[in-house]
């Protein structure tokens, strides 16, 4: 955006995105370009393709109702998707949303509303769309909400039983710097993929990860990426490349333990001292209690990688200070809790949690500021409130509620049941973006009577509603930025008035409010500015009773961010624990590591059994499904967008192949089919068919594929359940069953499919508008 700097016209304000600070430069109203925030060490990219998606096409520019929800309410929900929209003025809106929330009340009670509101939505802590729809749907009674989250939901469960908390995956992390000085070897399962380094929620203004991650490796420290992908790990830090078969990393990791057992490698006096339950794990290991000895022999059948190579990575591992890293996505397969448990067992054996640089992490790889230093203060944040419906499902369970409702699930030890939703209200996120098997889903979707969305862009989540109500992006309204992981608050000043109709969520729902009485309630009397003052000089007040002081809101607003100095000592996962076992107690039953958990063991679930084991997955390429889907699908984050966001914006079709999303695939899968480069390619399985466009590369292992998320589903026929997706949505094929019964996660890495060429490639259509009709309201 040099092209604009020397511009006088244009004029400059600070801003905020879950991929970056920056400053936003308008001119006649119209957003023109960016510039990034001047502290940030390795600007995104993406955040050039902001002013694309603000004045996309997609844009929903006015309230719109499903023609046939209008002339016959919920009789009409089969036609959802398909159906034309009548476009209607906000008061009417308004009063047909409130209509509908005090009748499911009335009649169903609250615990028939949905609020199901997952996504990224805005970096701004204010207009936060989950926060804001939870808050909403707190004053008027409550709602059905959900538990954990997508990206690490099995993970979120799993490690408060064996570790006493979540930190191990939502950090703080052991940081770069520790690393840099103390460690010798990172094992990074997963890797440490560059991508994910670029985003968090909230919005890293600093993204010190890449530097942090160059400076270990030039300190001397060795990487090794255990990852299908090679480009897991930039090429620069030339890491070996460890590529096993998908969802078999705890098989290899139990050849590897097995090999520290046998060749006496492993510390028995840590695990004597800080942890319980590993001679259970021993005798599993060992063979003992099953009759097969987990091996690097035994471990190199299922995973495909040679014995030898996984002797010396154990030995290698045992000989100097080494941390394991894992990414999150390990655990977004069936039996995800499996490589966790495994990947915390085997860093217990090496006996090196707590020390500097060694140890056990989740993460570093998986999203910005995992590893960066940060003074622990409170960000800026809006409360929700209590909700007085104590109802709510696993985050990745809603196909499942919907299809049947009162039936009883198992989940982390209780027995639950699926509430009877009837209406589900959706803010700040798309589900045909984040949700597995979209075909499923769509059946799903039928079944409650309403059907409410807020959103900036025609989504397939927003075409397939009955009410939609079109949402002001960040860029339209005031906020301030906060990341956790981040040293920065930033000012969002609003760079440009609201397009066409748009109106911003609180607007939206203090609209709402009026209606149904709650106004009070809902906005507490604060204007925007009023909460955004509210919401930052909290956090100011609780920073300097930690003797972190920040600047008062006036001066805050005015020079743009608040900034916090890093701490002057490095930061060591588990350190405490590890210097006073008895004075720092893991919040376990234990007060230790649990290597084996009498309490997961209770539950007696044959899918998460007391200690970390190999459970085949519902699908891998050493299965019977491997004769007819003989390509295990990858379906990671993209590089050129966030999850489905900027993806009607030009640097994100430039990734495309022939309109479609790439599909990564190696040299000889590719010569087996007789595709080329640039092929149009069906991709496919028994949930359902994609068309991608090839990429030939031998950065990918053989045997798998890779199609990133986030390409707008975009059926061929949408009138037809199963129809084609003729953009490259992953979720078409991903299986929708949880982790276990103890997470249940979702396990969208967990997926077999095949490849031939396409027959035909109709035009994408993602980003046209639905039809709507103007002025007809019955």
């Amino acid at each position: 955006m040099t092209e604009f700097l020397d511009d006088p016209a244009i004029r400059w304000v600070s801003h905020s995105s879950h991929w970056g600070a920056f400053d936003a430069g308008v001119r006649d109203g119209r957003l023109v370009g960016v510039r990034p925030f001047r502290h940030d060490l390795h600007p995104s990219p993406l955040t050039g393709a902001i002013p694309d998606a603000v004045h996309a096409g997609s844009r929903i520019t006015t309230p719109a109702v499903r023609r046939g929800f209008l002339e016959r309410g919920a009789a009409s929900r089969e036609a959802r998707g398909r159906d034309e929209f009548v476009a209607v003025g906000w008061d009417e809106a308004l009063d047909l949303v409130a209509a509908e929330l005090e009748r499911v009340r009335s009649v169903h009670g609250n615990e028939a509303i949905f609020g199901g509101s997952y996504g990224w939505s805005s970096a701004g802590r204010f207009h936060h769309a989950k926060t804001q729809l939870n808050r909403f749907l707190n004053t008027t009674g409550g709602f059905v909400g959900q538990i954990q989250n997508y990206s690490i939901a099995a993970g979120l469960t799993l490690l408060p039983h064996l570790l006493g908390s979540t930190q191990a995956c939502s950090g703080p992390l052991t940081g770069w710097g520790s690393i840099a000085r103390n460690s010798g070897l990172v094992v990074a399962f997963g890797g440490v993929p560059d991508k994910n380094l670029q985003v968090a929620a909230g919005g890293p203004a600093e993204h010190a990860a890449p530097s942090g991650l160059r400076a270990a490796r030039a300190a001397g420290v060795e990487f090794v990426n255990i990852s299908p992908l090679r480009s897991d790990i930039d090429a620069e830090i030339d890491a070996e490349w460890i590529a096993p078969r998908p969802n078999t990393d705890t098989a290899l990791m139990l050849g590897i333990a097995h090999t520290l057992l046998a060749e006496n490698l492993h510390d028995r006096a840590f695990l004597e001292r800080y942890c319980v339950g590993y001679a259970r794990f021993e005798a599993y290991l060992a063979g003992r209690t099953d009759g097969t000895e987990k091996d690097a022999v035994w471990a190199a059948a299922i995973c495909g990688i040679d014995p030898a190579t996984i002797r010396a990575l154990a030995r290698r591992m045992a000989a100097t200070r080494t941390m394991i890293t894992m990414t999150w996505s390990l655990q977004r397969a069936d039996h995800g809790e499996q490589p966790f448990w495994m990947a915390i067992t085997l860093a217990a054996m090496l006996g090196q949690i707590g020390l500097p640089g060694g140890g056990i992490a989740f993460g570093h790889g998986s999203i910005s500021g995992m590893g960066t230093p940060r003074t622990e203060i409170a960000s800026p944040n809006l409360s929700a409130g209590a909700n007085p419906v104590e109802t709510a499902i696993p985050v990745a369970r809603i196909s499942d509620m919907l299809l049947h409702p009162g039936a009883a699930y198992d989940f982390n030890g209780r027995t639950c049941h699926y509430p009877d939703i009837r209406l589900v209200y959706w803010a700040g996120g798309n589900p045909f973006h984040h949700h597995q098997d979209i075909n499923r889903m769509r059946t799903a979707l039928r079944r409650p009577e309403t059907f409410i969305v807020h959103e900036s862009w025609w989504t397939a989540t927003a075409r397939f509603a009955d009410i939609v109500l079109p949402a002001t992006t960040t860029l339209e309204r005031n906020d301030v930025g906060a990341c956790g992981r981040d040293r920065f608050i930033i000012a969002m000043k609003q760079a440009i008035e609201p397009l066409h109709e748009a109106r911003n969520d609180h607007d939206i729902f203090r609209g709402l409010a009026e209606r149904m009485g709650t106004r009070q309630a809902f906005t507490e009397g604060r204007s925007e500015r009023d909460w955004i003052r509210h919401l930052y000089e909290t956090a100011r007040e609780q920073a300097s009773r930690r003797q972190v002081q920040l600047p008062d809101f006036d001066s805050f607003w005015e020079r743009g961010f608040a900034e916090i100095e890093p701490p002057a000592a490095d930061f060591d996962l588990f350190a405490d624990f590890r210097a006073d076992p008895g004075g720092s107690r893991l919040k376990t039953p234990s007060g230790r590591i649990e290597i084996y958990s009498e309490t997961i063991a209770g539950f007696g679930y044959d899918d998460c059994p007391g200690h970390a084991t190999w459970l085949e997955p519902a699908e891998w390429l050493g299965s019977p499904h491997s004769r007819t889907y003989p390509l295990h699908m990858i379906s990671n984050q993209p590089r050129n967008r966030l999850h489905g966001q900027l993806d009607d914006t030009a640097l994100s079709r430039s990734g495309k192949v022939g309109g479609r999303e790439p599909l990564l695939i190696n040299p000889a899968d590719a010569g087996a089919r007789q595709l080329a480069d640039g092929d149009i390619v069906r991709v496919f399985n028994a949930r359902g068919s994609v068309l991608a466009g090839v990429r030939i590369t031998d950065t990918i292992r053989p045997g798998v594929v890779q199609l990133a998320t986030g390409s707008w589903y975009d059926p061929a026929d949408p009138s037809r359940d199963g129809s084609t997706d003729k953009h490259g949505n992953p979720n078409v094929l991903t299986l929708d069953k949880g982790t276990s019964r103890l997470g249940q996660g979702p396990i969208a890495q967990t997926a077999l499919v095949e490849v031939e060429r396409a027959a035909d490639a109709p035009p994408v259509t993602a980003y046209d508008p639905p039809k709507i009709a103007r002025g007809v309201t019955p």
